[in-house]
């Protein structure tokens, strides 16, 4: 055997662990089949860790937000990921986004340049035998190798549906009407570019999101669920007529320049590649046919001649019963020279997956070594989304109404409970609290996340008090 390590599948989580295993000192193998003739029906490219959803990885605010800790803890572990995505980020406020097609190029270079790294572009149709392996093949696992996960496994995987939003051409945009502004001034204070509805504009564009034509859904398709952090915005339009705008078209902290109020409604787009050529619409998944997203996305005020670069899209993604199937380590139980990381352990977004990717890496370096991998503690962002996907509920017949194993971000109801700093005199009451308690958290999470990983404690006063 010519590698000590199998990955399959070079997407965000693949990649992560090829990273973290090859940085360790041991060879691997990094099968993906984008680049053999192969192709998934959500990917566009052969690039490794290419995105195909949103190019954002959300909130970088490590004091008060679960995702943004999430990036701190997986810098702190050399995450490549974050690494490129720091090098190819674009102006996106208070959140990290990324040059999607630098992103991408920056990952493959960085391990077609490794010297213990072997990308070999084929396609993978069953389990390996033996030797260790981590499947990474995220939530469009070919069919042959899905019925091989099946057969080890004795369970049926689990879907859900996710959907694309549409990219537009800046200079297609008429800016005489669309202005730049972040909401409440936040990041740069210009980072996104709002298009303003009226009461009788937005009426009319829900009124379309409704009644416009959309994908029908195969007969396999049609009891599969939606995943809520990506929902198609005709969905949310059925939900009520202000869910839109208590969502994505929210006017919330926005100055409408031409009369110096917010909106009835706003759309806006965000920066999508580092020339600012393409902006993609927040918010705007959808499932409806792309000659009515044409049709319907130019009635938006500022939108009128827009080109689209990407029309929206659905596909339906796949994950495993991971606490019934998984140890805590992420080995298959009925297989044990198997990992899984990714989405298709049921952790849903770019950084959770690149995560669960990175911890893979280093409990498989620990297991060739001999050792026995050590796990994040619960109080981390590592440990509360490890333990989310390998200690999860699953639904039982005994337990009608349970809620079953569902793909999730990260977020603070992960964590265990932390009290509220008490200030004398002072009772803290609704958004205080609140803000309180996550400081407490993601400070409680830097402390012991540092020290899991052997890391002097002082270093996190120092940094705390910057």
């Amino acid at each position: 055997m010519t590698h000590d390590v199998h990955i399959i599948g070079g997407g965000l989580a693949g990649s992560e662990a090829a990273w973290q295993l090859a940085e360790a000192g041991f060879k691997v193998r990094l099968s993906e089949m984008r680049g053999s003739g192969e192709m998934t029906p959500a990917h566009h490219t052969d690039g490794l860790a290419e995105l195909v959803c949103s190019n954002s990885f959300r909130s970088d605010d490590a004091t008060s937000n679960a995702v943004g800790l999430l990036h701190a803890e997986m810098r702190a572990l050399n995450s490549l990921i974050l690494r490129e995505g720091d090098i190819h980020r674009v102006p996106a406020g208070s959140a990290l986004a990324v040059d999607r097609d630098g992103f991408s190029a920056g990952v493959t270079a960085a391990l077609t340049a490794h010297p213990n790294i072997t990308i070999v572009r084929e396609r993978v149709d069953t389990l390996p035998d033996d030797g260790l392996a981590i499947v990474a093949t995220g939530p469009l696992t070919a069919a042959p190798l899905a019925a091989s996960i099946g057969a080890a496994t004795g369970a049926d995987a689990l879907a859900f549906f996710d959907a694309i939003a549409p990219i537009v051409y800046f200079d297609s945009i008429d800016m005489e009407t669309a202005w730049f502004q972040s909401r409440w001034n936040k990041g740069e204070g210009k980072d996104y570019i709002n298009c303003a509805l009226s009461k009788d504009e937005y009426l009319a564009f829900h009124t379309g999101l409704i009644e416009g034509e959309k994908t029908e859904f195969k007969e396999w398709e049609k009891d599969t669920p939606y995943f809520e952090g990506c929902m198609p915005i005709e969905v949310m339009a059925e939900r009520g007529l202000d869910t839109l705008r208590f969502g994505p078209m929210k006017p919330v902290g926005l100055d409408d320049p031409r009369t110096g109020r917010w909106p009835h409604a706003v759309v806006q787009l965000r920066q999508d590649n580092a020339q600012g050529t393409l902006w993609n619409i927040v918010g705007f998944q959808t499932k409806l046919k792309h000659s009515e997203q044409v049709r319907l996305f130019r009635t938006i005020p500022g939108l009128e001649n827009a080109e689209f670069a990407r029309l929206g899209g659905l596909h339906r993604n796949n994950f495993i019963r991971s606490p019934e199937l998984l140890d805590p380590t992420l080995r298959l139980k009925s297989k044990p020279n198997i990992r899984f990381a990714g989405q298709i352990t049921g952790c849903e977004g770019y950084i959770e997956s690149a995560a669960i990717g990175l911890l893979a890496g280093r409990f498989a370096a620990a297991e060739r070594l001999g050792h026995a991998p050590s796990l994040p503690p619960l109080t981390t962002a590592f440990g509360a989304l490890l333990n989310h996907i390998t200690g999860g509920h699953i639904v039982s017949d005994d337990e009608p109404g349970k809620r079953s194993f569902q793909p999730m971000n990260v977020n603070f109801g992960l964590f265990p409970p932390v009290e509220a700093p008490k200030t004398e005199g002072k009772r803290m009451r609704g958004k205080d609290k609140t803000v309180a308690k996550r400081h407490a958290i993601t400070s409680r999470a830097r402390a012991d996340c540092r020290q899991w990983l052997g890391l002097p404690a002082q270093a996190e006063t120092a940094e705390a008090a910057e």
